[in-house]
């Protein structure tokens, strides 16, 4: 009732794809997540409309949990299921720990990817946030979703 449920985005980071030969099951992703950038967007639910002070307030607790530092992900193993569409399986790495990840993707356009995934903050030594002597409490999984666009590359 107290808590809204957070839409945050990264505003610096990161990432590498490698596609040898054209065969996207043989590819490598990279990607490095500066957490300092993380930004809420917006808040729904909640008692009351997010405002920048509420903001402020979850940025310096984000700082705390999460660190200012950077999250890795690199993948293992890409697996193409139809034409538009599959996952990437890899590590995500935080403050020093390591879990595995599964993200799913989609291609809904030439260029344009669409992923999401869900981390569990626990397995990262992270302790879900709780405030108000317990009646507000994060959830353990956190989703994640993403929608980058890639520029055409020129023929050579």
């Amino acid at each position: 009732m107290a808590g809204h449920d957070l839409t945050i985005e990264v505003t610096r980071w990161s990432a590498q794809v490698d596609v040898p030969d054209d065969d996207i099951t043989s590819a490598t992703v990279k990607a490095d997540i500066d957490l300092g950038s993380l930004e809420i967007r917006e808040g729904s639910g909640g008692a009351k409309p997010l405002s920048d002070r509420d903001r402020g307030e979850i940025k310096k607790q984000m700082a705390k949990i999460l660190g200012t530092g950077t999250a890795s992900f690199a993948s293992s193993r890409v697996i193409r299921v139809g034409s538009a569409g599959g996952a990437v399986e890899g590590t995500l790495t935080l403050n020093g720990q390591s879990e595995p990840l599964r993200v799913q993707v989609s291609e809904p356009g030439p260029g344009r990817y669409r992923g999401s995934a869900t981390v569990v903050q626990t397995s990262l030594g992270i302790k879900p946030y709780v405030g108000f002597f317990g009646a507000l409490k994060l959830k353990d999984e956190v989703g994640v979703e993403f929608e980058i666009t890639l520029p055409e590359t020129p023929s050579t």
